[in-house]
């Protein structure tokens, strides 16, 4: 092509000629190299138009949490030719952000995991009887063996030990009814493999507790109120109730309000106790009930008294008078089949549902509907207060672990002296070990990343 290139116009005598075609190949060949370079590469060297490339980074294990990256790039995404790389330490911060601003840590599914949970039931000192699935006789152990993958990062397990460091001096309290109480025994499992908590207070049912860590001067606390507001509840341990509940749709339960500036990071839920029949009131007056049939009050429904007791709840926690770091936890689904705890239901299934497998019953999703509407209002007035709000989502991951309850094995050896007893199956709470673990991961995930 260079050779046959002509410029019209101009005599030239043989040896200028010769001389001029050798200038002009040499500047052709200048010019075509320049253009290759801009077409195909970027400014810092890497090819633009290349199908892989690759970042370099350290292995990290299941075990490891990167407290300054806990977000790794899913491996769709990753380059794969490994013949050109960059230092990872260099742009980890920054990739790390880019990831963290687009993965969403609720949305995912759960996948095999070997490696199977950080404690067993014979580790923890903390387990009640009623999770201790594997002590109680259940025969299967499958359900150890799964962990929360979001769909576009990395969840890095649970550091009991960088936790522990990091909440120094610190005060944590769990707020709200028994799922509550079944995340702090899970919490206090995990911690418990660094340091043994020290039981400092329980109440007269042990419904709360505190524990503190004495060498790190931490501590830890679950408060039991399950509406949150003030109420008067006529149950028995077993749940039988010998009268309606009063609740009080304009007063917060004292029990945990007048504690709450005590505490650093707090972790509050309600949800099922609304769905119970109730008696509603405001100013010391009935304004109506949720399912009380032959009573002659305005049925309100759970709906009215979940949204009141939101708002009132959000309203305190807002305040410019609070301080710390507030966590809400949504709704937590069953997976009652074929009845309901009373009435035979029960959850004998064995593996996790695949996103998209199941949906959330209407009931639930009304809640979640509602905790979603009074979050996104509580969280602006939080912002404009100085308050940290933030959510704990995990009724979706919840919702795909129908076979990690403990079914008929909340209570010792249920089937030991007939096989085909009816039992009372418990398909709310969670085994420990079990899926409610990673609600852990989820927390320091929010604490590092915010």
């Amino acid at each position: 092509m260079v050779k046959n290139m002509r410029c019209e116009g101009i005599p030239l005598t043989h040896n200028h000629k010769s001389n001029y075609i050798f200038i002009k190949c040499a500047v052709s060949l200048l010019l075509i190299g320049l253009a290759f370079r801009l077409l195909f590469f970027h400014p810092n060297g890497f090819p633009l138009f290349s199908s892989s490339y690759s970042f370099s980074s350290p292995s990290i294990s299941e075990d490891d949490f990167v407290v300054s990256s806990t977000f790794m790039a899913p491996q769709s995404s990753k380059p794969n030719d490994s013949s050109v790389s960059v230092d990872f330490h260099n742009t980890q911060n920054q990739a790390s952000q880019n990831v963290a601003a687009k993965c969403d840590i609720f949305s995912g599914e759960w996948i095999p995991n070997p490696l199977g949970p950080a404690y067993t039931n014979e580790s923890c000192p903390e387990i009640e009887a009623h999770q201790n699935c594997m002590k109680n006789g259940r025969p299967d152990s499958g359900y150890l063996y799964w962990r929360w993958k979001p769909k576009d990062c990395e969840l890095h397990r649970f550091d009991a030990k960088k936790f522990l460091d990091l909440m120094r001096d610190k005060s944590w309290a769990f707020i709200g009814d028994s799922i509550s109480r079944n995340h702090v025994q899970s919490l206090l499992c995990i911690l418990a493999q660094v340091e043994l908590p020290v039981e400092v207070y329980h109440d007269k049912e042990y419904r709360s507790k505190r524990w503190n860590f004495p060498s790190h001067n931490f501590t830890l606390s679950v408060i039991w109120t399950p509406f949150l507001i003030h109420a008067a509840i006529f149950e028995d341990i077993n749940g039988v109730s010998s009268s309606d509940i009063q609740l009080h749709l304009d007063k917060l339960d004292e029990t945990w309000t007048d504690q709450c500036k005590s505490f650093d990071y707090t972790v509050f839920a309600g949800g099922k106790w609304f769905l119970k029949t109730a008696i509603y009131y405001e100013n010391e007056t009935i304004q109506g009930c949720h399912y009380c049939p032959g009573k002659n009050l305005t049925e309100l429904g759970f709906e009215h008294a979940y949204r009141k007791a939101l708002q009132l709840i959000f309203n305190f926690m807002t305040s410019p008078k609070q301080k710390g770091f507030v966590i809400f936890r949504t709704t937590t689904p069953d997976h009652f089949e074929g009845g309901e705890w009373f009435s035979g239901g029960t959850c004998n299934r064995t593996v996790p549902f695949k996103d998209g497998e199941v949906d959330l019953r209407n009931v639930d999703r009304v809640m979640r509907d509602i905790e979603l509407e009074e979050f996104k209002k509580a969280e602006k007035v939080g912002l404009e207060n100085g308050v940290v709000l933030k959510l704990l989502d995990t009724t979706h991951l919840s919702l795909l672990r129908p076979d990690a309850h403990p079914g008929p094995y909340r209570t010792f050896q249920p089937f030991a002296k007939d096989k085909n007893a009816k039992i009372q199956n418990d398909c709310l709470h969670w085994c420990l070990p079990g899926p409610i673990d990673y609600w852990n991961d989820l927390i320091m995930e929010m604490l590092v990343n915010g």
